[in-house]
């Protein structure tokens, strides 16, 4: 996941939601323009996405900074590339990733250790007048709360998915790999570094294991991964100028 300034991908001017600052705040409700995840070669998804997500994206993995393992939805072949976001900001695939739909909101770690809700002060869809409010009287409204539960199942998620990339890396199951893209144009693109699951070495579990990765739900999640590898080629072909 690309950040800057340590700010979460997307987000350039994030500020805590407060029910007094904030009363008279509302939320367009025109189609979104994704012309925010333009840009976005890979973005990060959650457990619960794997099985959607492995129909269109490579699912891949990166190590982070603090050396955790994230799954991420390859979206491009290239740095600065989303092959699903058009010129005019339409989404075009069948399913878009929770984290890209989360935004403008995200949640951070308030001082007592609670969550506490954030959004971007840089959305253009926030208005003073007109669109839905997020307050009435002073309490969230009817589309906050719709946010609040959204954002609450997806903190979930993620806890759920760091099982899996925890696992992974206890357990040595990933291997690096580099991709080749060569179009008919004579275009060639690199991909290098990626991290996959190693299957001789899931093969090579014992049974306890694999009994204990079906159990927990992630045997299914691995299998979806290791599905949603062939999809390389519907970014070649996207690239390409085909949409299939």
């Amino acid at each position: 996941m690309t950040e800057k300034d340590n700010l979460p991908q997307f987000y350039i001017r994030p500020v805590v939601l407060n029910r007094d600052a904030h009363a008279a705040l509302t939320i367009s409700e025109s189609p979104v323009r994704f012309t925010f995840a333009a840009k976005a070669q890979t973005v990060v998804i959650v457990s619960v996405e794997f099985f959607d997500a492995c129909r269109q994206f490579p699912i891949i993995f990166t190590r982070t900074g603090d050396g955790r393992i994230v799954p991420l939805a390859l979206m491009g072949l290239e740095n600065d590339e989303n092959l699903f976001v058009d010129q005019q900001g339409n989404w075009l695939g069948a399913y878009i990733p929770a984290y890209i739909r989360r935004y403008p909101f995200i949640t951070t770690d308030g001082a007592d250790g609670q969550a506490v809700v954030c959004f971007d002060e840089a959305f253009d869809g926030f208005n003073r007048e007109g669109g839905t409010p997020l307050f009435e009287n002073g309490e969230p409204g009817p589309k906050m709360k719709e946010i609040i539960g959204f954002l609450d199942d997806y903190f979930i998620r993620m806890k759920e998915t760091e099982k899996l990339g925890a696992f992974l890396a206890e357990n040595g199951l990933l291997r690096q790999i580099d991709a080749r893209a060569n179009l008919a144009d004579g275009r060639r693109y690199a991909l290098n570094g990626m991290l996959v699951v190693d299957e001789p070495r899931l093969a090579q579990l014992l049974d306890a294991d694999i009994v204990r990765l079906f159990r927990g739900g992630l045997l299914g999640l691995i299998q979806a991964h290791l599905i949603s590898l062939r999809n390389l080629g519907v970014l070649i072909d996207r690239k390409a100028g085909k949409t299939s």
